[in-house]
Parts: structure tokens; sequence; C-alpha cells
């Protein structure tokens, strides 16, 4: 999937008004989830994305992966782009899900391995969430 159409997927899934709205809200959704999976995670994510994408995730990585709920993940993506945290947690799903069908399933089990079971539905999972 190449850039563009990666934000077309997100700007239609999230109903934004623009691709430069889609662009902040994927832009902050990746640095968030950057900082909540592990280094080696990041690496492997951002090179199955297309450049630009794969840079955020790269300049977003933590030394370590923090340890932080659903909650916190849209309260984060809330201050980043200064919405509300249920509309944060309605962007992260737009994001999530899209990056969802742009990698491979092995790298996608990757991450949901890493995270508690309650953050598949943001991937657009429910099956796994339970």
């Amino acid at each position: 999937m190449q850039h563009h159409e990666f934000l077309a997927r997100v700007r239609e899934l999230g109903e934004y008004d623009s691709q430069d709205e889609a662009a902040k809200v994927t832009e902050a959704v990746l640095s968030v989830l950057a900082q909540r999976i592990s280094p080696g995670e990041v690496e492997d994510l951002a090179s199955q994305l297309p450049g630009p994408l794969g840079q955020t995730l790269a300049a977003a990585k933590s030394e370590q992966a923090e340890s932080f709920g659903i909650e916190e993940f849209c309260r984060r993506v809330a201050d980043r782009t200064g919405a509300r945290p249920r509309t944060a947690e309605w962007d992260a799903s737009a994001v999530l899900t899209t990056l969802a069908g742009a990698i491979s399933g092995g790298e996608l089990n990757q991450i949901l391995s890493q995270l508690p079971s309650g953050y598949a539905v943001l991937f657009g999972k429910a099956d796994l969430a339970s």
C-alpha cells in the first residue's frame, strides 16, 4: 500500500474532511503506537509501511515499550491532535484498522501479542478482544 492510499483509507474510515487531517491523525496515532510496542517491533512495522509512515514510527520509537491501556493510548492521541478522548478513540481505530490491512498477518499478530487483548478492537479485530 502506498502512502497516499494509506491516507485515503484513513480519511474514508475516519470520515475526515481532508487528506491533511487524515495525515495529522495518522502521525499522532503511529507516534503513540511506537511508544507502546517494543523498539524492535517498531522497526519491523516501519519496514512494512510506506516511507513517511515508517519515518514517523522511527522518530517516535522509545528505548523500551511503555505499558498503558486503551484509555491512556487515546488520551495521548487526543493530546497530539487536540481532540477529546472519545474522538481520539475513533481516530485511533481509523488508523489502526488501516494499518492492520496494510501489513502482513504475521506482523499484525506480533503487534497484537504485545498489547492487552482490548486493543484488538482498535485494529478492527473485535473477535480477538475477548
